[in-house]
């Protein structure tokens, strides 16, 4: 069974730093593009960054441009977003997905984890 699993979320100060990690079982992420969405209160789902499946090439929303970064290991099937000078904006649900296109449209992805909190609080 497909499974993409989240993990590394957590009650962190502004300023502060966490590395998110997307964890894959049942497939095979090396032939995939991952792609990292939030979910704040009250607020849609957006992208916040992707990778295509050789890990060159990767896209940024700008809210977070020179803060985050995504990266893959594939021999560990796992792909991360390590997030640094953590805002209070950056509060949300974290979600990672795999598809066939490194984009921010949902529709291109076709498995989804179950999400990870991220709370920036002082």
């Amino acid at each position: 069974q497909e499974q993409l699993v989240e993990s590394g979320g957590g009650l962190v100060q502004p300023g502060g730093s966490l590395t998110l990690s997307c964890a894959a079982s049942g497939l095979d992420l090396r032939s995939y593009a991952v792609g990292w969405f939030r979910q704040a209160p009250g607020k849609e789902r957006e992208g916040v960054s992707c990778i295509e499946p050789g890990g060159s090439y990767t896209i940024y929303a700008d809210s977070v441009k020179g803060r985050f970064t995504i990266s893959r290991d594939n021999a560990r099937n796992t792909v991360f977003l390590q997030m640094n000078d953590l805002k209070f904006d950056d509060t949300a649900i974290y979600y990672c997905a795999a598809g066939d296109i490194a984009n921010f449209w949902e529709a291109y992805y076709d498995y989804w984890g179950q999400g990870t909190q991220v709370t920036v609080s002082s």
